[in-house]
């Protein structure tokens, strides 16, 4: 019992490390396991207790709609294989509880590819939860930077509401979201993920068809942003948002709709096709006064999650 009368029960009050290190790499090898299964046989029921947040989103639509074309599985399957794995776990109170995985993937071993690293981020709701991969993003190397860390070597999680960082985890999102769609706040470096996607949304054409977006900021729950400080005091942080995209045809024509669309469509397209995907975001957010003082996205992953035809 403490002075204020609170009790601690499973660590909820104490700064402790998120998970131990034999506790990450069970996590990693089960996620890896049921991730291969479901590839294999594109069943998302297969990993579905593996993922949640914008990771499972977008694992699980594609799957299904994988499924739907290929009953038979998945005959190009070749299994994910992670080595090399550096895990940065942070120390906080309360849950969730994450940590990051920092892994080399068979993915990029085949002549020509760039090196590059796999992270995954591991979320914990409860002390009865099992952990679940939220995050998935690849980046080289390079773009990673030195964590932040404590005498004992661990990093330092970022507070949601951090007023030290040119913008704070937790409005990214937003911010992101209302830059596609405005232009602004224009606090995010130029890039294929900023700059270049919103011109390429605003000049696109086709004779007969008209094209709107409306993006929209994912910040709770599994879909919240989870960030890690860096030495040189800003910070690297993981953040989710969702894209729709609507295509209205003139009249006597149709929207075209790709196998992958049509496996995971509703209603029937007559003269409208809108696209749902969940998108998830690494950027680096320097500290306020530092360098350029824009967040840097260094890699987007997005997925088709829904399709609706009227």
């Amino acid at each position: 019992m403490t002075a204020s009368g609170c009790v601690t029960v499973h660590g909820e009050l104490e700064v402790v490390p998120a998970a131990t290190r034999p506790e990450a790499a069970q996590a990693l090898e089960d996620f890896t396991t049921a991730y291969n299964a479901a590839d294999k046989a594109y069943d998302p029921a297969l990993d579905a207790e593996q993922v949640t947040g914008a990771l499972g989103a977008i694992n699980q639509a594609g799957l299904r709609a994988r499924g739907k074309s290929y009953p038979n599985g998945n005959a190009n399957h070749r299994p994910l294989e992670l080595t090399d794995v550096n895990y940065v776990v942070p120390k906080k109170a309360g849950w969730p509880r994450w940590f990051l995985a920092d892994t080399d993937s068979n993915r990029d071993q085949d002549s020509g590819k760039l090196d590059t690293r796999w992270l995954f981020v591991f979320v914990k709701s409860g002390p009865d939860a099992r952990w679940k991969a939220a995050y998935l993003s690849v980046v080289t190397p390079s773009q990673l930077p030195d964590f932040a860390k404590d005498g004992e070597g661990r990093a330092t999680p970022t507070a949601a509401d951090s007023a030290e960082l040119v913008v704070a985890p937790q409005d990214l999102g937003a911010k992101y979201t209302g830059y596609l769609q405005k232009g602004a706040p224009d606090v995010f470096a130029p890039g294929s993920s900023t700059s270049a996607w919103r011109n390429a949304r605003l000049n696109t054409r086709r004779a007969g068809f008209s094209y709107q977006y409306i993006d929209q900021p994912l910040s709770s729950g599994p879909f919240g942003p989870l960030g890690l400080e860096t030495a040189d005091g800003g910070a690297l942080v993981f953040f989710s948002s969702k894209h729709f995209e609507r295509q209205t045809a003139a009249k006597g024509l149709r929207p075209t709709v790709s196998p992958d669309v049509a496996a995971l469509l509703t209603g029937e397209v007559q003269s409208t096709l809108t696209k749902e995907r969940v998108s998830s975001q690494l950027v680096y957010v320097p500290k306020k006064g530092a360098g350029s003082g824009k967040v840097i996205v260094l890699n987007r992953v997005p997925g088709l999650t829904a399709a609706k035809g009227s």
